[in-house]
C-alpha cells in the first residue's frame, strides 16, 4: 500500500473516532453557553451506549436502541438539571455524581441481565449502523487521487457520521443565527438582563440541558452501535472528558470544536497505526505510551498553550431571581 492510501486510511479513522468526541462537545456547548457545566458528559455517553446496545440486542432494531441510548441520556440530563437549575446545587459535585452512577449502574445492570461480565451480546446488522457505499464508489475506487478519497474518506461512513458534520453547521446555525441561540448566550452572560426581558432563565437552561442529552445520545449510540458491535463496560474510555477538552480549546465555537476533535481523532488513530512500528534508532514504543497520546495532548492544551479561553461569565453559578 503507497503513502498517500495510508494518509487516507489514517485520515479516515480520523474521522470515525472523533465522532463520539464531537457530540459530546456539542452537546457541551450547548449546556455550558447556557451557563450549566457539565462534567457528567462522559457518564451520559456511557449511559447512553449501554442503552442503545442492550436494547438494540434485545429488539434487533438499532433506531430503538438508539431511541433508548437518547432517552436515558437525557434523563440524566434533566437529573443533572433539576440538581444545578432548580435546587441550585453545585454542578461540578453533579456531573461527577452522574459519571460514577453511569460506571457502576452500566456494569452492574449488564452483569446481572446478561451474565457476560457487564458486557452486551454482540449485535447483529439489524442493530448497528452500517456503513454507507456512495454511488459509483467502488468504480471510482482505482482511479489515481480521487478514488481513495470518494472511495475510504467520503463513502463507507455510518449514519451517524455524516449527521455528526450536519450537527456542527446546525449548531452554528442555531447560537449565532436564531433568536433561541441569542437567548441561549445571553442567559450565559447575563442572566439576570435575560430575566428583566421576561424571558424564563430556568426554561432557556432546562432546553439546554436537554439538547446537551439529546447529543450525549447520539455520542453514546455511536460508541456501541456504529464504531462497535456490543456494550463494553467503561468504553466511553474517558471521551467525554476530552470532549471537554476541545471544547475549551475551541473557546466555545462549534466549527473550532469540530477542527479540535478531529485534531484528537487523528492522535487516537494514529496511536492505533504506530503500535507495534520500530522507528529507526529507537525501537517499538510502548503501546501505553502511544495509547496515552490524546491524553497527553489534553493536559497539554489545559494547561495553558491556547492562549485565554473565557467560559460564559454566569456558567457555573446558579441563578437566583431576585424579588
Amino acid at each position: 500500500m503507497g503513502t498517500f492510501e495510508s494518509f487516507i486510511l489514517l485520515l479516515d479513522s480520523t474521522v470515525r473516532l472523533s465522532m463520539p468526541l464531537l457530540f459530546a462537545a456539542l452537546a457541551g456547548l450547548y449546556s455550558e453557553r447556557s451557563g450549566v457545566f457539565d462534567i457528567g458528559l462522559e457518564g451520559k455517553m456511557l449511559a447512553a451506549a449501554f442503552a442503545a446496545a442492550a436494547i438494540g440486542a434485545l429488539a434487533g432494531n438499532v433506531w430503538l436502541g438508539l431511541l433508548a441510548g437518547i432517552a436515558v441520556s437525557v434523563g440524566l440530563a434533566l437529573v443533572h438539571g433539576f440538581a444545578c437549575i432548580t435546587a441550585r446545587g453545585n454542578q461540578i459535585v453533579s456531573g461527577v455524581a452522574i459519571n460514577f452512577l453511569a460506571a457502576g449502574l452500566t456494569a452492574l445492570i449488564g452483569h446481572a441481565y446478561f451474565s457476560q461480565g457487564g458486557r452486551t451480546p454482540r449485535l447483529e446488522n439489524e442493530a448497528r449502523f452500517l456503513p454507507i457505499e456512495w454511488p459509483g464508489a467502488e468504480q471510482l475506487a482505482d482511479v489515481p487521487f480521487l478514488g481513495p478519497i470518494y472511495e475510504e474518506l467520503i463513502s463507507g461512513h455510518n449514519l451517524l457520521v455524516y449527521l455528526g458534520f450536519v450537527m456542527v453547521a446546525v449548531t452554528w446555525f442555531v447560537i449565532f443565527r436564531t433568536r433561541f441561540g441569542l437567548r441561549l448566550r445571553a442567559v450565559g452572560e447575563n442572566p439576570a438582563a435575560v430575566d428583566t426581558a421576561g424571558i424564563s432563565v430556568t426554561l432557556m437552561r432546562y432546553q439546554a440541558v436537554i439538547i446537551c442529552g439529546v447529543l450525549c445520545g447520539l455520542a453514546g449510540a455511536y460508541l456501541s452501535t456504529a464504531q462497535s458491535a456490543s456494550f463494553v463496560p467503561n468504553m466511553s474510555a474517558g471521551k467525554g472528558f476530552i470532549a471537554l477538552a476541545a471544547l475549551i480549546f475551541a473557546k466555545w465555537k462549534p466549527v473550532p470544536v469540530l477542527y479540535a476533535c478531529l485534531l484528537f481523532g487523528f492522535l487516537d488513530a494514529l496511536g492505533i497505526r504506530l503500535q507495534g512500528y520500530e522507528f529507526p534508532g529507537i525501537g517499538e514504543v510502548p503501546v501505553q505510551l502511544i495509547q496515552a497520546l490524546p491524553y497527553i495532548l489534553t493536559v497539554v492544551l489545559l494547561a495553558g498553550f491556547i492562549g485565554k479561553a473565557e467560559p460564559p461569565k454566569a456558567g457555573g453559578v446558579p441563578y437566583v431571581k431576585e424579588r
